[in-house]
């Protein structure tokens, strides 16, 4: 057996390995692509490297393309705006679950755990028509505030602040403070594994969506990255170094935030899957 483990974990190691290499393979292809003239990336010769680098892609889609960096602005504004609306309303709700008794917590509980079964497409509409009952179509507001709450997201909390030590609450409680306090000055600066997480998964949800955007946004200037570069694909259909470029600026900042949060990101999923 101890002859054995060695070799099955160079096994692995090699599997995983090639996984990852045949996962990064596109990505470099397209990163690679972003610097290449369109004739060398249609060419039918295979190369992966660029023979002729240039920039001239990205000084394309930045200077040239009236309406890229407004739709880069409307992205960073409502991912950002969604993402720390989110952290504060779940984590607030989640820590409420956990640790407040109140009437009726359970069926709120109860409810929430329901509306994790309910597919987002299902509430396209009703979202669509209240958003109009408010004027809110083709705005910031409708964007962000659809989104500035997340049912899995309090679940994800409330397993995270149910195994939270109740001693230093506890503590807390003795020296005065309130239990919005306890939450805001012990309870919240602790739970950064937990807000890393969900960090990730909200920015990059809110970064990537789709759907929601291409219901309620018809002005051009309005449009976040993933309906503009679909508007910018249909304007250079053909045009794939830009394509590229603009592909790459788009998944960049999602890299970048999960590079960012990497250290914790682990830890707070590992933590919000205890018993509740």
């Amino acid at each position: 057996m101890t002859r054995q483990f060695p070799i099955g974990k160079w096994l692995l190691y090699i599997l995983l390995t090639l996984y990852a290499v045949i996962t990064l393979i596109p990505f470099l292809w397209a990163f690679s692509a972003s610097f290449k003239p369109l004739s060398e990336i249609v060419s039918s010769e295979p190369n992966f490297l660029p023979k002729n680098f240039t920039l001239d892609n990205y000084i394309q889609i930045f200077l040239r393309e009236p309406l890229f960096l407004r739709w880069l602005l409307n992205s960073v504004l409502i991912a950002g705006s969604v993402t720390l609306l989110n952290l504060l309303f779940n984590s607030m709700a989640g820590y409420a679950l956990a640790r407040l008794r109140f009437s009726g917590r359970r069926f709120w509980f109860v409810l929430i755990l329901a509306i994790l079964a309910v597919p987002a497409q299902i509430t396209l509409i009703p979202t669509f028509l209240i958003l109009k009952a408010f004027g809110w179509l083709n705005s910031y507001q409708g964007m962000i505030i659809p989104s500035m709450v997340n049912a899995t997201f309090i679940f994800m909390m409330r397993q995270f602040f149910t195994n939270f030590p109740k001693e230093l609450e506890e503590a807390a409680a003795l020296d005065g403070l309130t239990p919005f306090g306890i939450f805001w000055r012990i309870v919240l600066p602790l739970a950064k594994p937990a807000l890393a997480a969900q960090a990730v998964f909200v920015f990059m949800g809110s970064w990537n969506n789709f759907l929601l955007p291409v219901v309620i946004l018809f002005d051009p200037e309005m449009f976040t990255l993933p309906l503009g570069l679909n508007a910018f694909k249909g304007q250079y259909i053909s045009y794939w170094n830009y394509i590229m470029a603009a592909s790459m600026v788009f998944t960049l900042p999602a890299l970048a935030i999960y590079a960012f949060f990497n250290r914790y990101f682990i830890q707070g999923v590992t933590f919000t899957g205890g018993k509740g």
